[in-house]
């Protein structure tokens, strides 16, 4: 893969299966270097193999179907080129869409009501005078924010405080009724129009100080059950809970499980038969924030809250929403496990039954009500696509990176174990270029770092191999997808058994593959957490030729007061004093650091804000390393993944040119050298 073939990347949604079981629906999204944004529209996928699938909309982008539960509305999101997402709605037998939502910020997410005439969505509430409320009033003119919180700003969004995102229910109107008209001439002056003609009014239904997520409804559409942080002391953990509302509106009241611990609960649904609250939450220990590499848990509990069963293991299993139900008393949830991530269907009461697993990254699933089940997936050789589930096995439905493998060959990973120096098991994947060999290596190391890097397409591994760099990526400990021992092992000491096995096995593969590895022109990168290990390794490790730290976290001191979640991030991950954060802090380190390392930053991060590369690289000028700082204004922590399409391909053509110039190949070559 090329830089200039970002548009052939066909993001693929989760599926919204018609209740008949006939068809599915998804949203298809790419980078669009025209639009310089995402554009993508509707699919409707036929389960019926004889059929062929078809684009069913055409708006700017078009997302997050869903099916109303009798099946003759669908509903989906549509951004226009200012990006901010509004409900429409159109029958699913086809039609012009409607738009029901005018929310100032746009809307988050929605779910339907079991009655298929109302709909729950999330958008953010912005303070009078904040936010483009007022006209003429820029952000940088609007008044002064006295912060007294912790919590105050998250990556991507901002500050949040003074814009709590809150849950709304809004009427499906009749799609068969006449259009409302705008009243012109006479009628206006007699009669203003609304300032959203024919759009049905919200209603709000929560006012917290706290972002809500992951609205539901009760079965039978009385309530709305959602999670939020509203205790007393919200402020200092990392703590959320259950909580209720009367779908007509009351205040919200708590649905806690009488046996349970301190928990970030991340999702919740009710069960079909009503009887049922199946959520999933990670432990925080006793403290309200040690999140370090904790699972992800299945838990059911009564409607009405009292004890709570967990349904998955906490250390071998680590379980993610969106919660769909699959049978009256059980629901479909996500796996991350060794590289991959499984679809699991778990009842109330019962065993565990693996649905798809294997190589593969599930995005999402959803079941009809006659049982059939529409799958969206990734794996080697696509960026998503559909299938259905028929006795246990996969049947494709969808080919929506036909373009992307017609026009660009893709190098499939090679699954590749070894033990780090203490024997530990190390898992990762080899990415080979074309030809012979020996090729340069460049070791690849990803974010989180309780995060994983699975076998299926990676567009960054694919065009680093199209330049003829071999690409060698693992999960070391720290990683998730392989126990909670695993992943909280580097816990108060991050740099060491970290360090250790991604070393290890580079050693290993480079060892495996002598003919086709080239050992003595290797290179080093990685990104937030993968930037930070990248960072402390070449302190301590000279033998890679070159390196790239982008959006590192490489100062925990600085850390803790500059990024959203400096405030709890470092102090467990390190530890909070002085000294344990100097003992693992690439910037306590960075006078032995001599290898050529380009720093990559975004103006906007808010999460590894860019004052950590911005020290990091004038460290590395003072002291002479060949050094350069990359910054891309206007772009958060999520440039590599979200940011604007000229700016990723921008990424990888610096990444490139610097690459050519340390470690050349025959396809990536520096301007002046000699093939």
């Amino acid at each position: 893969m090329k830089p200039e073939q970002l548009p052939l990347l066909n993001s693929v949604s989760a599926p919204a299966i018609h209740p008949d079981g006939t068809k599915a629906v998804v949203s298809v999204t790419r980078p669009d270097f025209d639009a310089d944004s995402y554009v993508g529209q509707l699919w409707t996928v036929p389960l019926d193999t004889t059929k062929h699938p078809r684009r069913i909309t055409r708006g700017f982008r078009d997302s997050s179907p869903a099916f109303s539960p009798d099946g003759l509305v669908l509903a989906f999101l549509r951004s226009d080129p200012d990006g901010k997402p509004q409900i429409f709605v159109v029958e699913a037998a086809g039609g012009e869409p409607q738009r029901i939502t005018d929310q100032h910020t746009g809307v988050a997410g929605f779910v339907w009501a079991p009655d298929s005439h109302r709909i729950a969505f999330l958008a953010r509430v912005p303070e009078q005078g904040r936010y483009g409320t007022v006209e003429g009033v820029t952000s940088g003119g609007e008044d002064a924010r006295l912060l007294t919180a912790n919590q105050y700003r998250m990556n991507g969004v901002g500050y949040t405080s003074d814009q709590r995102q809150q849950v709304f229910v809004v009427e499906v109107p009749e799609l068969g009724g006449e259009p409302a008209v705008a009243p012109r001439g006479r009628a206006a002056h007699e009669r203003p129009a609304p300032a959203a003609p024919g759009i049905p009014a919200a209603r709000q239904l929560t006012f917290g100080d706290s972002d809500h997520e992951s609205p539901c409804f009760s079965a039978d559409g009385a309530h709305l059950y959602f999670v939020a942080a509203l205790h007393e002391g919200h402020d200092d953990d990392l703590v959320t809970s259950v909580y209720r509302v009367e779908a007509g509106g009351s205040q919200p009241s708590v649905v806690e499980p009488s046996n349970a611990g301190l928990q970030t609960v991340t999702g919740v649904r009710t069960s079909l038969d009503g009887r049922w609250l199946f959520y999933t939450a990670q432990d925080l220990g006793t403290t309200g924030k040690d999140f370090v590499a904790r699972n992800g848990v299945l838990y059911v509990m009564p409607v009405d809250g009292g004890e709570a069963t967990a349904l998955t293991d906490e250390e071998h299993l680590d379980v993610s929403g969106p919660l769909e139900p699959s049978g009256p008393a059980s629901v479909l949830v996500l796996n991350t496990a060794l590289g991959s991530v499984e679809l699991l269907d778990v009842p109330a009461d019962g065993e565990i039954m693996p649905l798809v697993h294997g190589a593969r990254v599930v995005i999402g699933a959803t079941v009809a009500a006659n049982g059939e089940i529409a799958v969206s997936l990734a794996d080697a050789s696509t960026m998503g696509d559909v299938a259905s589930l028929v006795r246990g096995e996969l049947r494709l439905l969808t080919d929506f990176s036909a373009a992307l493998r017609n026009n660009s060959r893709v190098s499939e990973p090679l699954d590749f174990d070894t033990e780090s120096s203490d024997g530990h098991p190390v898992h990762g994947w080899l990415v080979l270029p074309d030809g012979p060999g020996p090729h340069p290596v460049l070791l690849s190391i990803h974010g989180g770092p309780f995060a994983q890097y699975t076998g299926a397409y990676f567009d960054e591994a694919q065009v680093y191999a199209a330049a003829g760099y071999a690409v060698v990526m693992c999960n070391p400990r720290g990683s998730a997808g392989y126990g909670q021992t695993h992943g909280r092992a580097i816990k108060g000491r991050m740099g060491t058994l970290d360090m250790q096995d991604v070393l290890a096995f580079l050693d290993a593969a480079l060892a495996a593959h002598s003919t086709v590895l080239d050992k003595d022109r290797v290179g080093i990168m990685g990104g937030s957490y993968g930037g930070y290990l990248t960072a402390w390794t070449i302190a301590h490790d000279h033998r890679f030729k070159a390196a790239i730290v982008e959006r590192g976290f490489l100062d925990p001191v600085s850390f803790a007061g500059s990024s959203d979640i400096g405030w709890f991030f470092g102090g467990e991950y390190t530890g909070g004093t002085p000294e344990q954060m100097t003992a693992q802090s690439p910037m306590a380190v960075v006078g032995a650091v001599q290898t050529p390392t380009l720093v990559v930053h975004s103006e906007n991060d808010l999460r590894c804000p860019i004052e950590q590369g911005q020290r990091y690289y004038s460290h590395l000028k003072a002291q002479g390393v060949e050094t350069a700082l990359l910054v891309f204004p206007g772009e958060d922590h999520e440039l590599s993944r979200s940011g604007t399409p000229h700016h990723r391909k921008q990424r990888f053509d610096h990444i490139l040119d610097w690459w050519a110039r340390y470690l050349p190949t025959a396809s990536n070559q520096a301007e002046g050298q000699v093939h």
